[in-house]
Parts: C-alpha cells; structure tokens; sequence
C-alpha cells in the first residue's frame, strides 16, 4: 500500500482515482501528475513500483499544496474574512450560506435540522 502526503492510497485502485483521496488533489491534477511522470492512468495503486511512488511523492511535494497545509490555509482566509467583518466573514460567522442562496426553504446543510416552535393550544370556556 502507498502512503503519499500521510495518506495510505486505497488498494486495487486506478492511480489515477487512487491519488484523489489526497485532499487537495483531483482528477484533474491527478491526471497532470501522472502526465508529468509518464505513468499509466489505469494502473493499479497495487502494480506501482517504490520509484514511481517516490516521484509521485516529489511532485506533489514540490508543486501541490495538500492535506494539514492546505487545510490551514483555507481556515485562515475564512478566519480573515471573519476579522474583516465583510459580508462573506458575517455569513461565516453565522453559519449561513455565503454565496447568495436563498435561506427562507432550504439551506438546511448549513443552520442545521429545522427547530420546531411550540405553540400552546389556547383554551376557551363556553
């Protein structure tokens, strides 16, 4: 099994989807990385050779930015928007959507399962 960036790659996989499980990495960039290394898309993760791995490990190093490093990047420029106070920082902050959907029927993903209002059932005497 491949362990590339501090993930182990799934076995009996195409490299090419294999290297997707890397955060950061996508289809896309998968296929650049095995272009750039002359490696087969369809080979397995299994059939790699420890040189071909080593390379994959040398690109992704040296051009990506993946996993822990990129994950505190993007939490830093939500934090930045959020100390900032602009529009998109206020909708971090509350939790809503932050790219003008609409928030009256949907956006339940993000406030959460609806919270239901009691209402007390008002007794009249005849």
């Amino acid at each position: 099994m491949a362990r590339i960036a501090g993930v182990d790659l799934p076995r009996n996989k195409r490299i090419e989807i294999g290297l997707t499980y890397i955060y950061g990495i996508g289809r896309s960039t998968s296929r650049k990385i095995l272009d750039q290394l002359n490696i087969d898309p369809n080979m397995k993760s299994d059939d790699l050779t420890e040189g071909q791995v080593n390379g994959i490990r040398k690109v992704i190093d040296s051009d990506h930015t993946v996993e822990g490093e990129l994950r505190t990047e993007v939490s830093m420029s939500i934090k930045r928007l959020m100390d900032l106070g602009c529009y998109r920082g206020l909708r971090h902050r509350k939790g809503l959507p932050v790219r003008g959907q609409r928030t009256h029927t949907n956006s339940r993903t993000r406030k959460g399962p609806r919270r239901s209002t009691v209402k007390k059932k008002v007794l009249t005497k005849k």
